[in-house]
């Protein structure tokens, strides 16, 4: 994968992700500073100051894709979206000027990092905010700028829209807790295993919860019912790519989500949501996966398939309301 140790790039950086049994270590977030509508803190919301980072492929950036496009703001928070295969970090065509710009062709997003602090030690990830006035990094964790996106800018966006009211905030706040560590992050821990050990532990763990929700979902729309929340679209990121990445090139084979009921017509659903299938970029997502992590993959050979589902076909999730 690779990171930066003091603004200098090493590409082995296993020693950092790997813990003491051979688990998947994630690296907390190191940029963590908030965007305010009241203009509370040094990074006031302001339309067009503000820059994403995002990859196709990632499901982390892939949430904030979203919430940009269901709160209208891709005229006010602007976007760079990957679209060449990583040399070190994230590389695009372009770039975002003075000094952030291509060299040979390529734009790497470990030159922002180190912009925004030349001593930098830690991963280059998406998504990463970035401010334009100030030229540096706001914020490169994908919860933090979810929350962002969804309060802090309804000056200009749709602020009939809230993924995270007030009412179902506890309720939410569970459903993530338990989403992340044991299905989020849980691929990714089956994936980038050292041992037979971690392997199992995280794949046991992955399935309770798939398992969980396959039966939690038979009796309501969304994970709090009748609305679609942030937890919602979490989860989407992660169930999308489950076929046609996680499930085989992550070892995450007990089953598909295609051929459970519940889950299959609620990621139908979120996929046919208004907005969503055109920012779920299916090649991209495979390509990312399978075509640039020769550690998992050394081939680099990209599946055709699967072929035997269609995100597209009538789902029957309409019908159903809140359980009592």
């Amino acid at each position: 994968m690779g990171m930066l140790i003091e603004g200098d790039w090493i590409d082995n950086d296993e020693q950092y992700r790997t813990g003491d049994k051979g688990t998947f270590v994630r690296e907390n977030s190191v940029f963590r500073d908030t965007i305010k509508a009241d203009g509370s803190t040094e990074y006031p919301a302001e339309k067009g100051r503000y820059h994403l980072f995002l990859a196709p492929n990632c499901p982390w950036a892939h949430r904030t894709q979203i919430v940009r496009r269901l709160k209208g703001l891709e005229d006010i928070v602007s976007v760079s979206l990957s679209d060449l295969p990583k040399i070190r970090s994230w590389a695009y065509s372009d770039g975002i000027g003075k000094g952030l710009d291509p060299v040979d062709g390529v734009f790497e997003l470990h030159q922002a990092y180190r912009a925004a602090n030349s001593n930098y030690t830690g991963r280059v990830t998406v998504p990463t905010l970035w401010d334009k006035k100030n030229w540096t990094i706001v914020n490169n964790e994908s919860s933090d700028i979810v929350r962002m996106l969804n309060a802090e800018f309804n000056e200009w966006g749709d602020n009939s829209i809230d993924l995270y009211p007030f009412r179902l905030r506890s309720e939410i706040d569970q459903y993530n807790e338990r989403i992340y560590e044991t299905l989020n992050n849980g691929v990714y821990r089956c994936g980038f295993a050292k041992s037979q050990e971690a392997y199992e532990e995280a794949y046991v763990k992955l399935f309770e919860t798939l398992e969980w929700l396959e039966e939690f979902l038979a009796n309501r729309r969304y994970l709090c019912g009748e609305i679609i929340t942030e937890a919602d679209w979490r989860l989407y990121t992660t169930l999308i790519r489950f076929d046609f990445v996680y499930y085989g090139h992550f070892k995450c084979s007990k089953f598909r989500i295609c051929d459970q009921h519940n889950l299959w017509n609620y990621l139908k659903d979120l996929f046919q949501h208004p907005g969503i299938a055109e920012i779920t970029d299916i090649q991209s997502i495979k390509a990312g996966y399978w075509g640039e992590m020769p550690g998992l993959n050394p081939s680099g050979i990209i599946p055709v398939g699967p072929e035997d589902f269609d995100l597209n076909e009538m789902h029957d999730r309409e019908s159903l309301t809140v359980s009592s």
